[in-house]
C-alpha cells in the first residue's frame, strides 16, 4: 500500500467512521479501522458488530493495499497533524504503516485486514430515497423517545413502517410515544415494517449533518439489515427482531379540553419548573383555564419540592374545552417541547388520569403522547 491524501479529508474520514468502532468488545480487532485503496479513492471502515460506517476520502493511489490499525492511535495522530498532505506506506510483508506529514512521521502496527469482520452488502429487497432534511427532523422528534433499558429490545429501537409514499417512524418507551410521518422520494414496491436500533437512527443524524442529497434506504430481503447510503458514506445496521407495540390504540381518539400556546413560552416556563421538580419527583403540574369574553385562556404551570420550595409560571393559551387540570414528568415535557419547530403547539386532554396528546399547530405529521402523574390536587 501507498497512498497520499490532505489531512483535513482524512481526519474528516476517521471523525465519521470512528463512532462505530467498538469500545468493549472481545474481538480485539473492532478496535481497529480498516484502511483498503478503492481504485483513486482512500475507503475507511468501522463497524461494532452491530453497526458498521463506511467512508470515501479523495486520495493519490501508487499502490494497492489493505489493513486494520488502532482506531483511537490513528485518529489522535492524524487529528494533532498540520493541515498538509499525509503519505501513508505499508511494506508487503509487513502490518505496519509509515505516515508522514510535514515534519512528523509515524510507524503504527496494525493487524490483518483478513481477520476484519466482513460488511454484510444489503442485497435489494425493500429500497426507497428520502429527503436529507426530512429525514433529519423526522429522526429528532422520535429518537428522543425510546427506551435506553434493554429490559424490553424492541423499544430501544424505533418502528419504521414503510407503505407506498410514506414511512412512519414511532418510538415508545412505557411512558410516552412518538410518532412521525414522513414523505419518500420514491415510493416502495411492498409495505414493510421493521425495527431500526435507535442508536443507528442517532448515528444517521450525525451523520447527515453535512449532507444535500437525498439518503437512499435498502431493507435485504429477511429484514435482518438495513442500509443508509449518503455521499461518500455508508451506514450498515442489524436490525431488531420482534413485534413492536400496536401504538394506534395508546393515541387518544377524543379529548375534553384543547389548549393553543405559544411553543416557546411552553418551553421556558416548562424548564423553569422543572429546576424545582427534578428535586423531587419530577412532578410538574399543569392547569388549564379558558378565557372570558374579554380575558385570554391561560396555562399555568408549577413544580414544588419539600425540601426547597415552589415555583409558578403563566402562559396565554387559546382554550377549547372545560378548565383542565394534568401533572407531567417535566423531563419529557421539556424534550418534546425542545425538538419541535413550529411556533405554536397544542396540548390535548380529557382528564388528570388519561394521557396527554402534543401536536404542532400546522402541521399533522408529528404527534406525541406522555402519560401523566398522579398527584393530589
Amino acid at each position: 500500500m501507498k497512498l497520499s491524501c490532505l489531512q483535513e479529508n482524512l481526519n474528516w474520514g476517521l471523525g465519521i467512521v470512528g463512532r462505530a468502532v467498538a469500545s468493549r468488545t472481545t474481538l480485539p480487532i473492532t478496535n481497529n479501522i480498516l484502511l483498503e485503496t478503492d481504485q483513486s479513492r482512500l475507503k475507511l471502515i468501522a463497524t461494532n458488530l452491530e453497526m458498521a460506517i463506511s467512508c470515501w476520502i479523495g486520495a493519490k493511489i501508487e499502490e494497492e493495499g489493505t489493513i486494520t490499525v488502532p482506531a483511537k492511535l490513528l485518529t489522535e495522530f492524524i487529528n494533532s497533524l498540520p493541515k498538509d498532505k499525509v503519505d501513508i506506506t505499508m511494506a508487503p510483508k509487513t502490518k505496519t504503516i509509515s505516515v508522514h506529514c510535514a515534519r512528523y512521521e509515524a510507524r503504527i502496527s496494525g493487524m490483518d485486514a483478513k481477520d476484519f469482520p466482513p460488511i454484510p452488502s444489503v442485497d435489494q429487497s425493500i429500497s426507497t430515497s428520502i429527503d436529507v432534511e426530512a429525514l433529519r427532523q423526522a429522526i429528532t422528534q422520535v429518537v428522543f423517545a425510546a427506551a435506553s433499558e434493554e429490559s424490553r429490545p424492541v423499544l430501544t429501537g424505533i418502528d419504521a413502517k414503510f407503505d407506498g409514499s410514506i414511512l412512519t417512524l414511532a418510538a415508545a418507551d412505557g411512558f410516552r410515544l412518538a410518532v412521525y410521518k414522513v414523505t419518500l422520494i420514491k415510493p416502495v414496491s411492498q409495505k414493510i415494517e421493521v425495527i431500526i436500533p435507535a442508536k443507528t437512527l442517532a448515528e444517521l443524524n450525525r451523520l447527515m449533518s453535512d449532507q444535500e442529497d437525498p439518503v437512499e434506504v435498502t431493507v435485504n430481503p429477511n429484514k435482518s439489515q438495513i442500509l443508509f447510503k449518503m455521499k461518500n458514506i455508508e451506514l450498515v445496521s442489524q436490525l431488531i427482531q420482534g413485534a413492536f407495540p400496536q401504538y394506534e390504540q395508546l393515541i387518544p381518539t377524543s379529548t375534553g379540553t384543547k389548549a393553543t400556546v405559544d411553543a416557546t413560552e411552553f418551553l421556558r416556563a416548562t424548564r423553569t419548573a422543572a429546576i424545582f421538580a427534578r428535586d423531587g419527583t419530577g412532578i410538574v403540574r399543569l392547569i388549564i383555564a379558558p378565557g372570558g369574553e374579554l380575558t385570554p385562556g391561560k396555562m399555568t404551570i408549577s413544580a414544588r419540592s419539600e425540601e426547597i420550595g415552589d415555583d409558578q409560571g403563566e402562559i396565554d393559551a387559546t382554550v377549547q374545552g372545560n378548565e383542565a387540570k394534568i401533572a407531567f414528568n417535566g423531563k419529557y415535557l421539556v424534550e418534546v417541547l425542545s425538538v419541535l419547530k413550529e411556533e405554536r403547539v397544542m396540548l390535548e386532554t380529557s382528564s388528570p388520569s388519561s394521557p396527554g396528546v402534543i401536536k404542532p399547530v400546522g402541521s399533522d405529521n408529528y404527534v406525541h403522547v406522555v402519560m401523566p402523574m398522579f398527584v393530589q390536587w
